[in-house]
């Protein structure tokens, strides 16, 4: 069992690509923020400079909310929803392009604690919106690293959404548990 702490870290190249790109490629990826770590099983994409995605937060342009999508890609997104939830995001692309991948689940060491969902995930990591433009590829306290081979994944339309239903950016591992087993 390999501790996720001795992967390398994902570097700026990594997530100055295009967000249906970065997307898929997250999933299996090590999320260690503080002294809690996971393993991504789930992910979204919104956003981008390819095509155009009504249902992105950056659809309209550049706000105070949606700012963190518009800054290099790597930087902290996290918005408040529903009145009670946040939900974190990664940009990707370059600064100026409105473009982020939403983490929506991790499998944890810790098997009891659920964070199959963006609201859990982001009780377990204790992240709210102080986060915003934190560089997770340079931030020593928020790190992505690469775990090796990426697992398999499906591919569907993003989920909680009213526009742009059918786009198919939403990729989730296909057995998250036994992909993640190997760094717990």
């Amino acid at each position: 069992m390999k501790q996720l702490e001795n992967f390398p870290r994902l570097t700026r190249d990594f997530f100055t690509r295009s967000v249906t790109k970065v997307g898929p490629d997250l999933l299996g990826k090590g999320l260690i923020i503080g002294d809690k770590t996971g393993v991504i099983t789930e992910t979204e994409a919104y956003g981008g400079a390819a095509e155009p995605d009504d249902s992105s937060h950056a659809a309209k342009g550049i706000t105070p909310r949606c700012a963190p999508m518009f800054s290099i890609g790597g930087t902290v997104y996290v918005y408040f929803t529903y009145g009670m939830h946040y939900c974190f995001n990664l940009s990707t692309e370059e600064e100026g392009v409105g473009a982020a991948v939403l983490i929506r689940a991790v499998i944890t060491a810790e098997k009891n604690i659920k964070t199959d969902g963006p609201a859990k995930l982001c009780r377990y990591f204790g992240l709210n919106k102080e986060h915003n433009f934190i560089d997770a590829a340079t931030a020593p306290d928020f790190r992505l690293v690469d775990c090796g081979a990426a697992p398999a994944y499906d591919i569907t339309p993003r989920i909680g959404i009213s526009r742009a239903k059918a786009a198919l950016r939403r990729y989730v591992v296909k057995d998250a548990r036994m992909s993640a087993e190997k760094f717990f």
